[in-house]
């Protein structure tokens, strides 16, 4: 199926939102014939989608495969940018990596998906195990018009969002570690690592990559007191697609906030997930290691740490542990 049949089918299922859609609808909304239609349903019955059809009411998606591909994730994607254009692999090196090759001349709101990475990074270029069909491994290109001491702040704000499609799309109730991680349970699933090409004034791209473990079952023995996944943690595999969806409709929502309006909602939404804030911590900074109470964050995404001696430190980046 070309991929303009299959947009314009998919986008005539979505606005249905699970009602029967007539063939002959669908046929004159793609511009075909109705026999090219039956064709193309069963097209994407071959990709795993279950469809109903009914006799003089026509076909409805009762329900997709758990892809993360092009199909599964433009159905029922409620944005009006992000995500609108999206870069599939089954396999890849790193999606972050692939990001920043398409960033100069991609449209904004580009996201770069795959099923499995061979060489996932986080931060300080420190490995992520990213197994196929369990995870979410993306990259999403944005180019806000700031200047660059700005983009710390995209974590903060992405970490937001995927905090709260986690809440919203599972139950589960996940907590913020400074800067960039998110946790069920003490334990990792998330990781936000957020890169920028830019000028010396003007952001171009800022590359947020996102690794979610989502339903891996066991994980290697070295990552097992440290990493959760939200299968292990909720008891049942969950459909990937759907916080997909949820982190590009969040990630929107604010980022046209902070564009709008500034840094101040989203703080204090950072805050009320905030793992740390309160909690006596130890931040290994590159200069060295600072013992102290986490205060909050300011207007900018920077840790503000109170050390022993009543100084207060301002944290731009650090990795953190909770002191026990």
């Amino acid at each position: 199926m070309q991929p303009s049949v299959k947009h314009k089918m998919l986008e005539v299922f979505t606005k249905a939102n699970g009602e029967f859609v007539s063939g002959q609808a669908l046929a004159d909304s793609i511009g075909c014939s109705r026999t090219a239609v039956w064709k193309h349903i069963e097209l994407l019955r071959e990709e795993g989608f279950e469809l109903e059809a009914v006799r003089k009411k026509g076909y409805r998606i009762k329900s997709k495969p758990d892809k993360v591909s092009e199909n599964e994730l433009l159905i029922g994607l409620e944005t009006k940018k992000l995500g609108k254009k999206i870069v599939f692999f089954d396999s890849v090196e790193s999606t972050q990596k692939e990001a920043h090759k398409l960033a100069e001349e991609a449209a904004e709101g580009t996201l770069v998906i795959a099923e499995e990475q061979t060489a996932g990074r986080g931060r300080m270029t420190r490995p992520w195990h990213s197994p196929k069909y369990t995870g979410i491994w993306m990259s999403l290109i944005l180019k806000p018009h700031l200047p660059p001491f700005k983009a710390p702040q995209f974590t903060l704000i992405t970490a937001v969002a995927v905090a709260e499609a986690i809440r919203d799309t599972t139950g589960l109730t996940p907590e913020i570690k400074w800067p960039n991680d998110i946790l069920l349970n003490g334990k990792k699933i998330t990781g936000i690592l957020t890169e920028l090409q830019a000028d010396a004034d003007q952001i171009r791209s800022i590359i947020i990559g996102i690794g979610m473990n989502v339903n891996q079952q066991e994980f290697p023995k070295e990552l097992e007191s440290i990493a959760t996944s939200i299968a292990i943690e909720k008891g049942e595999k969950v459909q990937r697609a759907k916080i997909v969806q949820a982190i590009l409709k969040n990630t929107e929502l604010y980022y046209q906030e902070y564009m709008e309006n500034g840094f101040g909602l989203i703080k204090e939404k950072w805050e009320s997930f905030a793992v740390s804030i309160g909690r006596h911590i130890i931040a290994r900074t590159v200069s060295g290691t600072i013992r102290g109470k986490a205060l909050g964050i300011t207007e900018e995404g920077v840790l503000k740490l109170e050390s022993m001696d009543g100084v207060v430190h301002d944290i731009y980046s650090a990795d953190i542990e909770l002191e026990k």
